[in-house]
């Protein structure tokens, strides 16, 4: 068995090698992705080995990127576009909601849309605003696009391939807080049949007292504060997500059936997030089996602050723990 260990940037660049290897319609675009590898070094060497031609170096214009990408698309290519940073995929919001994400739908199939949209989002690196946002509220809520957010580097290198290989629009939401964090094990043996399925939701740890549910940055924060209370005898089961757009609720509403209390966190605000969307379906499925209300655990409703302060916006350990102390107090 081969195996290395690997952190999260590391995997995604792996799993974009892959994909270019195994498919010549596999390309990459975006700002500084080829000569400099991307501003965190996602697609580093990939411009040396597969050439200019495959790993585009754009001009800074998001609505150029996701419009040639477009077309690239419905020549038969597979693009994967990088968005630099969270804030500034907005120039190209609207070729992604009125063009990426129609297109298939429109056409009643006869177009499809292979392309995946990478977005770094999240905060924690100590960075201005329009760097640190979570805009994937707007992307889930938005028919056609498919969102995902891994939160480690195994799942960074499968969810890569697993989306470029979909004929649907992906938006690809990576934190970036995450890139250089920790790292994994990582099994090269498996394939890509095996690998755990793009639109999936996972338990990560079992419990029996509070469901914690978690995506991309806040599922290390979901699991520090699980280890936390199981020293003070409380059992927190924590599921990562992974999916936004399609949700997979299966596992959720297990989970919740038998702990009858859930917690949710996200760095995006809590206002109208995927929090409000997780309670609804939670609410609606399993109202009888609820011990106590369904609690959110998110960013304030404010523009992104200073970075100085933002460690007091973001969901910690302190503030997980305290919904999960008002919820078993019900």
């Amino acid at each position: 068995m081969s195996t290395q260990k690997i952190t999260l940037a590391k995997g995604l660049n792996m799993g974009l090698r892959k994909a270019m290897e195994d498919d010549p319609k596999v390309l990459v675009m975006g700002e500084d992705v080829g000569k400099l590898g991307g501003v965190f070094r996602i697609t580093d060497g990939l411009q040396k080995d597969f050439g200019e031609d495959r790993v585009i170096d754009s001009p800074l214009a998001e609505s150029g990127i996701v419009g040639t990408a477009v077309g690239m698309a419905l020549r038969g290519y597979r693009p994967v576009v990088e968005i630099q940073f969270d804030g500034f995929v907005y120039p190209a919001y609207d070729q992604i909601v009125c063009q990426v994400a129609k297109m298939r739908y429109r056409s009643k199939g006869r177009s499809p849309m292979p392309m995946v949209i990478r977005i770094p989002f999240g905060g924690g690196i100590g960075a201005v605003e329009h760097h640190s946002e979570s805009p994937e509220a707007q992307f889930a809520h938005t028919p056609g696009l498919k969102v995902v957010a891994c939160s480690n580097p195994v799942d960074g290198y499968w969810m890569i391939q697993q989306a470029i290989a979909s004929d649907d629009p992906v938006i690809f939401l990576e934190p970036k807080r995450q890139y250089h964090a920790d790292k994994q094990e990582l099994d090269e043996s498996t394939t890509l049949a095996n690998a755990y399925p793009l639109f999936a939701s996972r338990v990560v740890r079992r419990g029996s007292d509070v469901t914690v549910l978690s995506y991309g940055p806040t599922v290390k924060t979901a699991m520090q504060a699980a280890e936390a209370a199981s020293t003070e005898g409380k059992s927190l089961e924590v599921i990562d997500l992974r999916t936004l757009s399609p949700l997979d609720m299966g596992p959720v509403l297990e989970s919740v059936r038998r702990t009858g209390r859930v917690v949710i966190t996200h760095e995006a605000h809590v206002n109208l997030g995927m929090g409000s969307e997780l309670a609804a379906r939670i609410q609606e499925q399993c109202f009888y089996s609820l011990e106590a209300p369904v609690l959110r655990v998110g960013g304030f409703d404010t523009p992104y602050p200073a970075s100085r302060i933002e460690e007091d916006f973001l969901p910690d350990l302190d503030r997980v723990l305290d919904a999960v102390d008002r919820t078993l107090a019900y």
